[in-house]
């Protein structure tokens, strides 16, 4: 007998808000499988607000409001039975964030849960990324948001060490993040990497999900550093608008790409990777699978 539930997750993050619409399939004697139903994203830059003013101003609360109806419209059509939404680093630092909660909650009926940098990174770490990680390997798993960046090492199949920072690519692309925020991830990758040899990325994120799109790879095959390297270059060399046009990235990635792969490339230089793989995996699936494995 096969029976399908349908979960979905709302991830409110500091560049955009996604709704993620997952069926999952069940089969007696088989494990479950989770297949992706929908996807709808929609670029409201909170962080925008929240890391240089402090608050979510009325006119992005308004647009939050209208994103959630519509989400909780969607859900419905797709007969969603459970969800859970999760705001991240911008909401958590807007001292307006529970209010903002409070709003959409009377007025578009979904409830919101502001989650920290430990449960975000413990979250994704729940995802697929089993499937990926080899119990003979080292990786370092990179997860690049607007507002913050989660770090977890893994090492025979299981995480030893995670930790998140305030540097993200909005916070970056407002001159936000200083050398001090640099030096301490620094120390923590090498700190926590120093002991093991041949360490591999995993990395994850809406940019990094572009760049290994264009890149045309199989799924399953990594970006080398030097790839990586080359691509920063070239986005490095193009305007604002050549990289909208030529390269069609939408108007709230074009300007934030270059600042995620900056990180990802610390990151393999300071572990001493040189490739990075991509699997499509991310805080919304996460959010899902938590949920139906009750670890949240």
């Amino acid at each position: 007998m096969i029976t399908i539930k349908k979960y979905a997750a709302i991830d409110i993050g500091s560049n955009a808000m996604r709704l993620l619409i997952m069926n999952i399939v069940e089969q007696e004697g088989a494990a479950p499988q989770f297949n992706k139903s929908a996807l709808f994203r929609v670029p409201i830059r909170l962080g925008q607000d929240a890391f240089t003013v402090g608050e979510i101003t009325e006119e992005n609360i308004d647009r939050m409001v209208d994103a959630m109806k519509a989400y909780k419209l969607l859900m419905g059509v797709y007969k969603v039975e459970r969800y859970m939404a999760c705001a991240t680093s911008a909401m958590r630092e807007a001292y307006n964030g529970k209010e903002v909660v409070d709003i959409i909650k009377k007025k578009a009926d979904i409830k919101i849960e502001i989650i920290d940098g430990k449960k975000e990174a413990a979250i994704i770490a729940s995802s697929d990324l089993h499937q990926f990680i080899k119990t003979e390997q080292t990786y370092l798993y990179v997860d690049v948001g607007g507002g913050s960046t989660e770090f977890s090492l893994f090492s025979e199949g299981k995480m030893v060490a995670s930790k998140s920072f305030k540097n993200g690519t909005v916070r970056l692309l407002n001159k936000m993040v200083n050398e001090v925020v640099w030096e301490e991830i620094e120390k923590w990758i090498k700190t926590n990497t120093q002991d093991y040899d041949n360490i591999t990325l995993i990395g994850s994120g809406g940019n990094i999900n572009k760049i290994f799109k264009l890149s045309g790879k199989l799924q399953d095959k990594p970006l080398s550093y030097i790839y990586l390297n080359t691509q920063y270059q070239y986005l490095n060399s193009l305007s604002y608008e050549q990289r909208i046009a030529e390269l069609a990235l939408n108007t709230d990635r074009a300007d934030v790409i270059i600042h995620a792969l900056s990180i990802y490339l610390k990151a393999m230089k300071w572990s001493g990777s040189n490739k990075i793989y991509v699997p499509k995996i991310g805080l919304s699936d996460g959010i899902v699978k938590a949920m139906y494995y009750d670890k949240i």
